[in-house]
């Protein structure tokens, strides 16, 4: 390995060191925003991406019906854009023809055909153009031919693939020779529609669908980061008052001596008379323990309670908006 590709290494991995540490040393505050940016990040390049691929869905549509003189249904659909190259590639625009037939001619051999042509002159004899197309050797020609027979009432489809260019249409009754075959009792009507916005703005749609994946990422980094900086916190606040009160209790010593080990005297010679007697003892209610009690504040809001015997009850409070005391619940 030369010398300037160890000297790259290094410098790509002291980069990303940097903005490693960078990122550890964002506060709980720019990290919340950070969030909220990513957050809004993957709604912005989502509804990009949604609107791009309504874009591309978009179509062109023209309609014409049977010319009796041309014998046939013929459109000039104006210019197709696109970013497709001369030829066919995966660039091409789509274009769909339905064809509605009314009444064919009479004949035996009736097939239904269509053309697309790359002319600017829909006016002209197309003759010689549709037989460069019959042929099938010039992608800038087009040519399709249905092989079941057209009936009457029936619904047929075509699709072809284009360039970018000015485009005329043909779509006509034709023998097994490709002659056309109407006549003026024919009727037809066709409908199309060409889709010059799929591949650009679908190209688009995925780019920001690829922002958007990105960006939903990154929130989720940022949002485990916030998350595990509150509980930290949170955890950090609970263990000081803890050892605060643990610290207390430890200052403080016992409440006083130890009681006697053993019973005063001796038993009694007579013995018990009875079953012994036991007084019911009041509870202190819960006023009263309130009122024993001492609310001594911590750190952040957090207070501990001390009880009337100078020890520390283990549980954490918060104060109410009343004045109340709550144990503090996670």
């Amino acid at each position: 390995m030369s010398e300037e590709q160890v000297e790259a290494q290094t410098e790509v991995a002291v980069t990303d060191e940097d903005r490693d540490e960078a990122v550890e040393a964002m506060t709980l505050e720019q990290r919340q925003e950070a969030l909220k940016q990513s957050r809004w990040n993957v709604f912005l390049w989502l509804g990009i991406a949604v609107l791009m691929f309504g874009f591309a869905l978009f179509p062109m549509s023209f309609d014409e019906t049977y010319d009796g003189f041309t014998n046939s249904a013929e459109k000039d659909i104006g210019w197709v854009w696109g970013p497709s190259l001369a030829g066919e590639d995966f660039m091409d625009v789509p274009l769909t023809i339905d064809a509605e037939v009314q009444n064919p001619p009479a004949a035996l051999d009736v097939n239904l055909a269509a053309y697309a042509l790359q002319e600017k002159d829909c006016a002209k004899n197309l003759g010689a153009e549709t037989e460069k197309a019959r042929d099938g050797n010039d992608h800038a020609y087009q040519y399709q031919l249905l092989d079941e027979t057209p009936v009457a009432g029936g619904e047929y489809t075509f699709d072809f693939q284009l360039d970018s260019g000015h485009y005329c249409v043909i779509v006509q009754f034709v023998d097994s020779d490709g002659n056309n075959i109407g006549d003026s009792a024919t009727k037809m009507t066709i409908d199309g529609a060409v889709y010059p916005n799929q591949v650009i703005a679908g190209l688009f749609g995925l780019v920001c669908l690829g922002l958007s994946a990105f960006a939903f990422i990154g929130a989720q980094r940022h949002g485990e980061s916030v998350k595990s900086m509150l509980e930290k916190d949170l955890e950090t606040t609970e263990t000081k008052v803890l050892a605060s009160i643990s610290n207390e209790r430890i200052a403080a010593g016992p409440s006083g001596p130890p009681g006697p080990a053993g019973p005063a005297g001796p038993p009694s010679a007579d013995g018990p008379t009875g079953p012994p007697q036991s007084e019911p003892v009041a509870e202190p209610s819960a006023d009263e323990q309130s009122a024993e009690a001492v609310y001594e504040p911590a750190e952040n809001g957090y207070y501990f309670r001390k009880m009337p015997d100078g020890s520390y009850d283990q549980t954490v409070y918060v104060k109410n908006e009343d004045g109340t005391y709550a144990p503090h619940q996670d």
